[in-house]
């Protein structure tokens, strides 16, 4: 707030005026706490009279509030919104480049809540258990390393990440996982969908084709067209991506995403075959295969697969992975592990992509893990989500019977409800988020038309409790009206059901 003595406009009014005009175009939000009047007429260096007048003014007005102990707050008002743009371009297009128009065109399903105090809906696809999060270990683990820490942890780092971590998710990742690799080889990026985009930077020419995985994530398909590359849907069966059909449409594409420990959406696991003749065509080919990792950690029947990349012998896999999911989505923080002729490469092109992910949070991410904290919460986890899949399969087969078929998942944070054919998965999705349940269709996640309507519904950060309120809250979206035109409530065959992430 500033003042003009020379308009000949008394002080008092122009604070009123700019407290009402602050609260009409949104600048002050319903409930805002206001200054004193003691202390605003300290620093505009006026007499506290002349700002409690405005004050009273405005509270006469029914703009402010004055509660006693409380102070003056901004009133509950619904305010009008005020156009972001000017009336006359107001309907015009954003002129974008032919390669932004082609990003901004790809499909994804918008997640429900968008603030971080909305209370959590069942069922997000993709999101980990914060309510078992040891806040306050990890707390206790930041406020250490920030005192600790010198003026080297302060200044640039190298673009390939803190050292320290680098050697902690190099470890990790060999004894887990399977990974051949060393520290050099690990660089620390902001996330895998950095890890995802900066491969692509770098390995794809604008015009270049790369496979992906279809139905299949939807950020791979982003990475790839922001490097002016062609994301050729390859589809997906029960023993994983068709490498037979990626070769019939694209032969000379020079990348491949896969998830080959857990296919997202489906949660089919690559077989060994498959596995075997993707590195024997990317060896004799000459394309890259990227490895997405996103949830292995999750597997609730038997032990954690071995990664592809430990099978590669000839340099063609790049191997992502994310604590996102292993921990929680803020932290920003995944890696990239490359074969060693292509780490120079990667280093230089994270420094002008990023510097460096935040270093305090990397050496609080490393302490985590060289303590044993990670590896135990890992394996707390396992056990919790495999109770949520249960609960939440078992909630499904008593409240859904014949409307939606699952089975427990073997891994993963999520599971698939099959709907009935010729069911619009798409639409009862949004007829579920009005019934409060956040669910995500297949068919959103699927370049061309896939055959099998169905829901995917995230258990991992739903508790027990509100995962059963939350299936009948689906229950009863599902039964309101009919999402298809000729619905049928026969289950799909079993045969041709995947396993679920």
């Amino acid at each position: 707030m500033t003042l003009n003595r020379s308009t000949g406009v008394p002080v008092s009014r122009q604070i009123y005026q700019a407290i009402r005009e602050a609260i009409l175009s949104g600048q002050l939000g319903s409930g805002v706490r206001l200054p004193s009047s003691r202390a605003l007429a300290a620093e505009l260096g006026v007499s506290r009279t002349t700002t409690l007048y405005a004050y009273e003014r405005r509270r006469d007005e029914g703009y402010l509030e004055g509660r006693a102990g409380a102070g003056t707050t901004v009133a509950l008002l619904r305010v009008p919104r005020t156009p972001s743009v000017a009336p006359d371009t107001a309907g015009a297009r954003p002129r974008l480049s032919a390669q932004g128009t082609r990003l901004a065109g790809i499909r994804w399903w918008t997640r429900g809540a968008e603030t971080a105090e909305a209370r959590p809906r069942a069922f997000p696809v993709g999101q980990p258990a914060l309510d078992a999060f040891p806040t306050d270990l990890w707390t206790r683990l930041l406020v250490r390393r920030s005192r600790r820490s010198s003026h080297a942890l302060l200044s640039y780092q190298s673009p390939a990440g803190y050292r320290p971590l680098r050697e902690a998710i190099a470890g990790y990742v060999g004894l887990a996982r399977g990974v051949r690799c060393t520290p050099d080889q690990v660089i620390v990026v902001s996330g895998a969908q950095a890890a995802l985009s900066l491969t692509a930077r770098l390995l794809l020419d604008q015009g270049d084709d790369a496979w992906v995985e279809d139905p299949g994530y939807y950020g791979a398909r982003g990475a790839i067209v922001s490097a002016g590359a062609t994301p050729v849907p390859v589809p997906v069966d029960r023993e994983g991506l068709d490498v037979d059909a990626g070769r019939r449409r694209a032969p000379g594409a020079r990348l491949v995403y896969v998830t080959p420990s857990h296919q997202f959406p489906l949660g089919v696991v690559m077989s060994l075959p498959r596995r075997l003749a993707l590195l024997e065509h990317a060896r004799d080919a000459g394309t890259y295969i990227v490895e997405d990792d996103y949830d292995s950690e999750y597997r609730h029947v038997g032990d954690p697969l071995p990664s592809l990349q430990g099978l590669d012998s000839a340099g063609r896999v790049i191997y992502v992975g994310s604590f996102s999911k292993v921990l929680f989505p803020a932290l920003r923080i995944g890696f990239v592990v490359v074969p060693e002729h292509l780490v120079d490469a990667f280093v230089s092109g994270h420094r002008f992509a990023a510097v460096h992910a935040p270093v305090l949070e990397q050496a609080t991410l490393a302490d985590f893990i060289a303590e044993g904290h990670f590896a135990r919460h890992v394996r707390r986890m396992r056990a919790l989500y495999a109770h949520r899949a249960a609960t939440l399969a078992g909630a499904v087969h008593a409240e859904l019977d014949g409307v939606l078929s699952v089975a427990p998942p073997a891994a993963g944070l999520h599971l698939i409800g099959w709907l009935p054919p010729e069911t619009d998965d798409a639409a009862a999705a949004v007829r579920a988020s009005r019934h409060g349940v956040e669910v995500q269709p297949v068919s959103a996640h699927a370049l061309e038309p896939y055959e099998r309507p169905g829901l995917l519904l995230g258990y991992a950060a739903t508790p027990e409790a509100e995962i059963v309120a939350g299936v009948r809250r689906l229950a009863a979206s599902l039964s309101a009206r009919p999402v298809s035109a000729t619905p049928r409530r026969a289950r799909p065959p079993a045969p041709a059901r995947p396993r679920t992430r």
